[in-house]
This record gives structure tokens, sequence and C-alpha cells, in this order.
């Protein structure tokens, strides 16, 4: 079983190189969803974030894949 990376709202910016606040204001609930991307444990205020899902969400959206043949039932086809 594989662990997951939890991380903090600072250390996700330094990942992936924007600023916290932007994250805070503009990412979260908006591209970063919650049970998603992120967690607030034991239903307190503060907030992780799940690394691998992050990580491939900005993989798949970032144009890598534009070689991909988007299929009817919202995967691709590589080829």
């Amino acid at each position: 079983m594989r662990s997951t990376e939890y991380i903090t709202t600072e250390e996700l910016a330094e990942r992936i190189r924007y600023d916290a606040r932007t994250i805070r204001e503009r990412l979260k609930d908006s591209v970063l969803l919650e049970g998603v991307h992120y967690i607030r444990p034991f239903g307190g205020r503060k907030i992780l974030y799940l690394w691998e899902p992050i990580e491939r969400d900005m993989f798949e959206h970032s144009g890598h894949h534009s070689l991909a043949i988007p299929m009817a039932n919202g995967g691709r086809m590589n080829g």
C-alpha cells in the first residue's frame, strides 16, 4: 500500500511556484477541490493538500497529451 503525501499550502506553493495567497484565494475550491486535492483532517480548519492528485491533474491539463485523441467516454487514446 502506497502512502499519500500530505503537504501544507506553503509547501504546495513552493512546488508549483505559485504564491500561497493565490492558492488560498484563487485555486482552492475552483481548481483544487476538497476531497480530491485537499482535506481538512479531523474536521478542523487546517488544510492539507494531496500531492499525487494535484501533480496528476497538472500533468493531464498541461497539454502534454496534445497528441492523445479524446474519446466519448472522457478518456484519451494515446498513439
